[in-house]
């Protein structure tokens, strides 16, 4: 085999490798992604239906129920528009509260419920998450800048 003939198998093997390494890396990042939908955009079947995902929103004024186990709760999340019952099993961060700004990550149950496997709260009252802020103000219902929506 001639000289250039090897550099050229090196080469075609080096290209193959790392087009190789590159989808490999391009299907993790897929398979990582988790994107965020308010519950109108749930209730649209925008969101996964197998796969997990993002929930936000402002979690319901009453809505707040433990379940028969320790750490178990149901709670409702809304965009003020839809609402989305929310399952959870596991403690809550401290600045979980009803009518707050709250993101839940998981994905939806046979029952149509959102199974949670994380719950995210705000961190100061006048904080929320930019997501849930975008998906109040598309509701029209919202006002930025103003803690829980309110003029």
């Amino acid at each position: 085999m001639k000289t250039r003939h090897k550099r050229l198998a090196f080469i075609s093997v080096a290209v193959i490798a790392l087009v190789a390494a590159v989808l490999l890396v391009m299907n993790a990042f897929r398979d990582n992604l988790v994107f965020f939908f308010s519950p109108t955009e749930v209730a649209a079947g925008k969101a996964p239906a197998k796969g997990t995902f993002r929930l936000g929103g402002l979690v319901t004024q009453g809505s707040v129920q433990k379940g028969p186990g320790p750490l178990e709760l149901r709670f409702t999340v809304t965009d003020l528009s839809r609402e989305m019952r929310v399952h959870y099993v596991g403690p809550l961060p401290d600045l979980f509260r009803e009518g707050q700004g709250v993101v839940a990550e998981g994905r939806l149950g046979p029952d149509g419920e959102f199974q949670a496997a994380k719950v995210l709260a705000k961190h100061d009252e006048n904080y929320m998450p930019p997501e849930v802020a975008q998906a109040l103000e598309k509701s029209g219902a919202y006002k930025a800048g103003h803690p829980a929506g309110k003029p």
